[in-house]
């Protein structure tokens, strides 16, 4: 099903987690032997990943929708606001009041790695009968991460009552998220910290387990440096990833995901929606500067063109 929002664009409804991200960049960061370091580079900027899928999605030229929850609070309208200069509709993110905004400490070494702190904020209602469900009818696919399951779950189902594609970035949560959301999930993308710590076994098997067990249509792993492994129809399939050097990967799986949504929005079948995927986070880790340096599309194909 293809419903094309605005001027034939691909409509992607993103649901989950926003943080207010504080950034440093440093040669090297604290450890045992360092107690303080000295910053190279500090900026505050919005961050999460359905957040960042969604400001992704609006970059490649997509509608992109995002949904979610933040406090009545500075970071919450911080948030809100740079999501509307990128482009992405944030009708449907609501901040409540006597709430306080989800918020990260990122740290990003000389190697481009980052390590992250986060708080998931604070009196955050877990209801989502507030959510605009039928919009999801006239969209071309809709993501989500594990952050709000009440509102995943919500989406998802209204997804696939209406046979809208649902994707599922599947990062580490706690395993009873996952078995609510997996059976009405299409294509599940787990990090490899997520799907180890859910499925305990080999990597293979545990995407043909999940895959079969849930009966998502496609199971993926993200790998980073090491690409991306996926089962569909029965069959493996591996990617290897873009060689690049990295200077910020903050950000980086967000990108894919996004940039895999609107490619699956798009018609993309799913090794051409891999690697498009693949290509727009190497590109992101790139460049610094957070979401700014989040790659448009011509870039992408050019940069996939460059690589053949």
């Amino acid at each position: 099903m293809s419903n094309r929002g605005t001027a034939g664009r691909p409509a992607i409804i993103c649901i989950g987690l926003s943080t207010l991200d504080h950034v440093w960049q440093a040669d090297r960061l604290p450890g045992t032997d360092l107690s303080k370091v000295r910053a190279n580079h500090y900026v505050t900027a919005g961050g999460g990943m359905a957040a960042t899928a969604a400001v992704t999605i609006a970059r490649l030229g997509g509608e992109a929708h995002f949904w979610g929850r933040a406090g009545d609070d500075p970071a919450g309208h911080i948030m809100r606001d740079e999501l509307a200069a990128h482009g992405v509709n944030a009708d449907g993110f609501r901040l409540f009041e006597g709430a306080r905004s989800s918020a990260s400490g990122v740290f990003v070494d000389g190697e481009g790695e980052r390590h992250i702190v986060n708080f998931r904020g604070h009196g955050l209602p877990d209801a989502a009968d507030w959510l605009p469900l039928e919009k999801i009818a006239s969209a071309d696919a809709v993501l989500s991460d594990p952050r709000w399951p009440e509102g995943t779950e919500a989406a998802f189902a209204a997804a696939r009552r209406s046979g809208i594609p649902t994707v599922l970035d599947a990062e580490v949560a706690d395993a009873d998220i996952f078995v609510r959301l997996l059976p009405l999930t299409d294509h599940a993308i787990f990090s490899q910290p997520a799907l180890a710590g859910f499925e305990a076994t080999d990597r293979t098997a545990a995407l043909d387990h999940v895959a079969g067990r849930y009966g998502c249509r496609i199971c993926a792993v993200t790998l980073g440096e090491d690409g991306v492994e996926w089962r569909e129809d029965g069959e493996s399939h591996r990617l290897p990833a873009f060689t690049v050097a990295a200077v910020d990967t903050n950000g980086a799986g967000d990108v894919f995901h996004g940039a895999y949504a609107f490619a699956i929005g798009t018609g993309m079948a799913t090794g051409e929606a891999m690697t498009f995927a693949s290509a727009a986070a190497a590109l992101k880790c790139t460049r610094p500067a957070g979401r700014a340096g989040i790659p448009a599309f011509d870039e992408i194909t050019s940069f996939q063109r460059n690589r053949r």
